[in-house]
């Protein structure tokens, strides 16, 4: 199994968008006055006809309205809101729903298994392009909930997590943040190592990486990069990636001497 999940947005917005347009244009409506009526700007409506965007239910409620759609159109909100992660991780979303150990390597920014709430909000609300309001809250909320892996799963789930120096150092990374990186790391199936910049190799900067493995023992590899992202179950593929990380793991810091080198930047003035 092998994807490149941010080539199609999900269907559910695509085929919402669709109907928005079809039931727009045949009623007449310009895409200026769903626009105002829904307090969005044209192109952002043009974005969500397209499936670009999501269409919010804000949006929906007003096309139905507007193009007395009897309900038609507001009825796609219960199938757009489920779409709560981006297009590209959804597939990776549900084998880490499943999964009985993970492996994670972080290279500028902090997993979102591990980020604060602030954290994920500055990220998922800095995208290019923009995402309304309402999806950066689902998004969000979303993104806290996967965190049910860390405390909730019985048996617990061995998690490992690495970060290269470079996440931590991040004015993104602030005291809060850096405190629930100690306070998950004291959870006794979880390992977290800082690999710190005088132990960096070329392999280690090449971008995040993950490695999950299911109940039936089968394992895939989550790679992304700023355009693409790829979820593989190829042996080959697979074995590249458990090799580096096994190999970050074995040059990071071991997870007391991570806690301390956290603790320090902690207490910085």
């Amino acid at each position: 199994m092998s994807g490149n999940n941010n080539s199609q947005p999900p269907v559910a917005w695509r085929y919402s968008g669709n109907q928005m347009k079809r039931r727009r244009t045949k009623a007449n409506i310009s895409r200026e006055q769903l626009a105002e009526a829904a307090n969005y700007s044209p192109d952002t409506i043009k974005s969500m006809e397209q499936g670009v965007r999501m269409p919010t239910p804000r949006v929906l409620d007003a096309a139905d309205e507007l193009c007395r759609a009897e309900g038609l159109l507001s009825a796609a909100k219960e199938y757009v809101s489920r779409e709560r992660y981006s297009a590209r991780a959804v597939d990776f979303i549900e084998r880490e729903r499943e999964a009985t150990s993970l492996w994670s390597y972080g290279v500028a920014l902090v997993p979102g298994l591990l980020q604060t709430r602030a954290y994920a909000r500055v990220l998922i609300d800095n995208r290019i392009p923009p995402l309304d309001e309402e999806t950066v809250g689902e998004r969000v909320a979303a993104r806290m909930e996967r965190q049910a892996i860390l405390t909730d799963r019985k048996p617990p789930v061995g998690l490992s997590f690495v970060l290269y120096e470079a996440a931590l150092r991040s004015p993104l990374a602030d005291r809060e943040q850096l405190r629930r990186l100690l306070e998950v790391s004291r959870l006794r199936h979880v390992a977290l190592q800082v690999l710190p910049f005088d132990r960096a190799f070329s392999d280690a900067l090449m971008g995040p990486m993950v490695l999950v493995e299911g109940p039936d023992h089968e394992r895939f590899a989550f790679m992304e990069g700023a355009f693409a992202s790829e979820l593989s179950a190829d042996p080959g593929i697979v074995s590249r990636v458990t090799e580096r990380l096994s190999m970050i793991r074995t040059r990071a810091l071991d997870p007391d001497e991570s806690a301390r080198l956290i603790e320090r930047m902690v207490n910085q003035p």
